[in-house]
């Protein structure tokens, strides 16, 4: 008999004489502690509010507050220089002084701002602080439970990816050009904004504090010398014509010619014009349609309206605004661009958590959107954008008299630059809309229902 066949007869055999009522029981021990469910939700609760605290727009508005305060003094110390120097028999004097006396109110009360601000920010990071640190200490404890080790091994894995990368990018170092490349740009780097050249109210004085104007970078045969405006005739937020003027002393001393072109009777409706940031190229209007997340070009010769839809996601209707510190511009989400190559159109979508994102409008009857990118510069810290050979320009509020050009974008390195440092001698505290013309390389300003321009200097 086999050993197997002992085996099983004594198995039998002793089964046999276990009595019938009696049962055979197993007790399990497992040594690994229960998972703790609820530390992880708590972790995961603390990281999303910790999330919803800490945000760009905080470091912003201090980064807008310092800014202006900085200007501020630089002009108060300018103005009492010259009230130092003045010589005028006590004339203006007193003009002087109470110059001098709103500056040091507009200083004291930004510097109350800034402490309340600072101090605010102050108690966010302490606790900020006291909460990573506690989220540290409950994530390494949680890393216990990890006896397989993925945390680990995914650490390990991104570190090697790193040194790699760097190992990589150390074999294929190339020599940096001495110019970074603009484009197809026939200008060069943009240099500086000189001006105002041109300072109007035009035919409206006054009334329509919403708007924008310029020239078309491609006319048609015979218009080369002609100005467009767009006013916002209803609630500053709509239109429904494009006022056309055979030359700029005419659009100077308000004489129309000719006329309005209009896109329909009733304002607001179908494919009428929504918000403040137009264009005009080719002899066709681009602009926001009325209550949609798209983008019409209207032709002012056959009177056709054509649209564009924009990608899912697209903020319109005043949720996706340009902004200063405390105010934003209503119905900016959608700003149109002119420049050598054509039209653009910057926006910003929920995806893209109110960073902007800047798409070439391809040409023709029915347009369609080209190519895309995307930027790290968040829309609500901007004030307006303008397009010049290929490069994305984003300006910020100084002050009632300042506005700076503080970043740009450049669509053919995908470069970009947060610190540009080029100032707009401002004529009104609002800039509603800005546009670049390469026709004779100017900017053209809307501010507060004046028409304003200035000559763009490039290398």
């Amino acid at each position: 008999m086999t050993p197997y066949v002992i085996a099983l007869c004594a198995l039998f055999t002793v089964t046999q004489q276990v009595p019938a009522r009696e049962k055979c029981t197993c007790e399990l021990n497992h040594s690994d502690k229960t998972f703790p469910h609820g530390k992880l939700q708590t972790v995961e609760g603390n990281v999303t509010e910790c999330n919803s605290k800490i945000t760009s727009q905080k470091t912003l508005e201090l980064e807008s507050l310092l800014l202006g305060l900085r200007r501020r003094l630089a002009q108060l110390n300018e103005d009492v220089s010259i009230l130092e120097t003045e010589n005028d028999g006590q004339l203006y004097g007193v003009l002087s002084l109470y110059i001098i006396e709103n500056e040091r109110t507009e200083i004291r009360q930004l510097i109350e701002k800034l402490n309340s601000t600072t101090l605010g920010h102050s108690l966010l990071t302490n606790n900020t602080v006291h909460q990573l640190e506690d989220l540290k200490t409950k994530m390494l404890e949680l890393e216990k439970f990890d006896t397989m080790q993925v945390v680990k091994g995914r650490r390990d894995n991104k570190r090697l990816k790193s040194e790699l990368k760097v190992c990589q990018h150390g074999l294929n170092a190339t020599v940096a050009p001495t110019q970074a490349p603009h484009g197809t740009c026939p200008h060069g780097k943009l240099l500086n904004i000189t001006g105002p050249r041109v300072y109007t109210a035009g035919e409206y004085p006054g009334s329509y504090p919403y708007g924008a104007w310029g020239r078309d970078p491609k006319p048609e045969a015979g218009k080369e010398s002609w100005y467009w405006l767009v006013m916002l005739t209803s609630s500053n937020i709509y239109a429904n014509y494009v006022r056309l003027y055979s030359s700029l002393s005419a659009l100077i001393i308000g004489v129309s010619t000719p006329g309005n072109v209009l896109i329909h009777s009733a304002n607001p409706t179908t494919n009428t014009i929504q918000g403040p940031n137009n264009v005009l190229y080719g002899g066709a209007l681009y602009y926001n349609c009325y209550n949609q997340d798209y983008l019409c070009r209207f032709n002012l010769t056959t009177k056709s309206v054509t649209t564009v839809q924009l990608p899912k996601g697209t903020r319109y209707n005043s949720k996706g605004n340009f902004c200063k510190l405390g105010e934003c511009y209503s119905y900016t989400d959608l700003d149109l661009a002119t420049d050598e190559s054509g039209v653009w159109v910057i926006y910003t979508t929920t995806q893209d958590f109110g960073n902007m994102v800047l798409s070439k409008v391809e040409k023709g009857e029915n347009p369609e959107l080209g190519q895309t990118w995307r930027t790290s510069v968040y829309k609500q810290s901007v004030t307006n954008t303008f397009m010049a050979c290929g490069v994305m320009y984003a300006t910020r509020h100084v002050d009632k008299n300042m506005e700076e050009i503080f970043y740009s974008f450049d669509t053919t390195t995908g470069r970009e630059n947060f610190n540009v440092g080029i100032f707009i001698n401002k004529m009104s505290s609002n800039i509603q809309s800005l546009n670049y013309s390469p026709v004779d390389q100017m900017l053209h300003v809307y501010c507060d229902s004046y028409m304003v321009s200035y000559k763009v200097l490039f290398e």
